[in-house]
């Protein structure tokens, strides 16, 4: 049974990695060269609805943990994390940033795939810590469980696929970075966790419930 210090320092493990997470989603923007697919999707959705942008992409969020409830996975502390602060984290990294709008397709494209470099490393970071994962990591993780024979990063093309196709047909802005964000993010995290022999798709994350009964136990 971990005790209360493993807990905290899981906590502490989850925010370490849900900022190099950030860092990643922030380079991705500063390409500026396209909208990535789960933008793509949320600037689709307030298209239609009365949602404005930051609004459509709570509500995607939403969507993916019910989707994740309805395939009885566990709702950990790092997904609470993750819908809590990873956008404001965001927000910090592009409000710091000292560099120039960029208008390089070539610096754009090295820019998101550092980006999504940081991105893996931040999910395999907060991942580890077996409390849970963010609402759409939890649902690649969910959906990768259904299908255990296919690499992690080739799920991640598929979804990223289907969401980009969903927001292009919603009146989503799709760019050469929404292209390279579907196929690339998926390769760079495939070639990554295989360099580092890791399988997401192993752990046993804990829920909100069963750490909260931890920490009773603990007292």
């Amino acid at each position: 049974m971990p005790s209360k210090k493993h807990i905290i320092s899981g906590w502490l493990r989850i925010l370490f990695g849900l900022a190099v997470y950030s860092f990643g989603v922030h380079l991705t923007i500063a390409a500026n060269i396209g909208l990535a697919p789960w933008d793509c999707l949320g600037m689709g959705i307030a298209k239609h609805t009365p949602l404005n942008y930051g609004s459509s992409m709570v509500l995607t969020g939403v969507c993916a943990i019910v989707i994740q409830l309805i395939m009885r996975e566990r709702i950990g502390f790092a997904t609470l994390f993750d819908a809590l602060i990873t956008g404001r984290l965001t927000q910090f990294f592009i409000d710091i940033s000292p560099y120039p709008e960029n208008h390089s397709l070539w610096l754009g494209i090295i820019f998101m795939l550092f980006g999504f470099l940081f991105i893996a490393l931040g999910m395999y970071v907060y991942m580890k810590a077996e409390m849970g994962c963010g609402p759409k990591d939890g649902l690649l993780i969910a959906i990768g469980r259904k299908m255990p024979k296919i690499p992690i990063g080739i799920i991640e093309i598929l979804l990223w696929t289907t969401v980009t196709a969903c927001g292009y047909l919603l009146g989503g802005t799709v760019g050469i970075g929404t292209v390279i964000s579907t196929f690339g993010a998926g390769a760079v995290m495939h070639l990554f966790y295989t360099v580092i022999h890791f399988e997401p798709r192993k752990l046993r994350h804990k829920s909100v419930i069963e750490t909260v009964q931890t920490l009773n136990r603990s007292d």
